[in-house]
């Protein structure tokens, strides 16, 4: 249980009580050092999946820590962020990728429930969405009124990152559907 991947993935975890402190200290730099933190905490999410199977380290332990990982501080991060851009054009795609990761991760324990787990399993657009998520809120936290590009362009990656969350979440659903109507129960 305790191997190298499944240790970066707690460091993750344990990076965010850090982040959020760093990105509340009233020092000018503190958004440089939080989107740091930020973006180690992002990077550790490839490396630790990638160490895993190329070590032969993949635990259940892991394969359950490590969406949960990616979850926390993606969504600490979003809250975070409300504060500072608090309006219906942050507020907007926020909500549909935190609506949307509770929707899939529902499902994900519905169909489990039902010995069906690999019928939503991650799928490489759930990948790049979570890249996509990370990427704009690394910009996001850097941005500041000096750097107004780094605001635009994360407002576009966070929208862009809000389209794929709701895309990935149709196609979770539709591979669901016949579970979800029952169909497979009655066959």
């Amino acid at each position: 249980m305790w191997n190298l991947p499944n240790t970066l993935t707690m460091l993750r975890i344990g990076m965010i009580p850090v982040f959020i402190c760093v990105y509340y200290l009233p020092w000018g730099w503190s958004h440089v050092a939080s989107a740091a933190i930020f973006g180690v905490a992002a990077l550790t999410d490839w490396v630790d999946g990638y160490l895993a199977r190329k070590l032969g380290q993949v635990t259940p332990f892991g394969a359950f820590l490590d969406p949960v990982a990616d979850k926390l501080i993606v969504v600490v991060a979003l809250v975070m962020l409300l504060e500072v851009h608090s309006s219906f054009w942050f507020a907007l795609p926020s909500m549909i990728i935190i609506g949307r990761e509770l929707v899939i991760s529902a499902l994900r324990e519905w169909m489990s429930e039902r010995g069906l787990r690999d019928g939503v399993a991650v799928s490489m657009l759930g990948k790049v969405k979570t890249w996509m998520q990370m990427v704009a809120i690394a910009l996001l936290l850097l941005a500041t009124p000096d750097h107004p590009a780094f605001l635009i362009i994360g407002y576009m990656a966070i929208y862009m990152a809000a389209v794929l969350a709701l895309w990935s979440m149709v196609v979770y659903i539709k591979q669901a559907w016949p579970q979800l109507q029952g169909k497979s129960e009655e066959q």
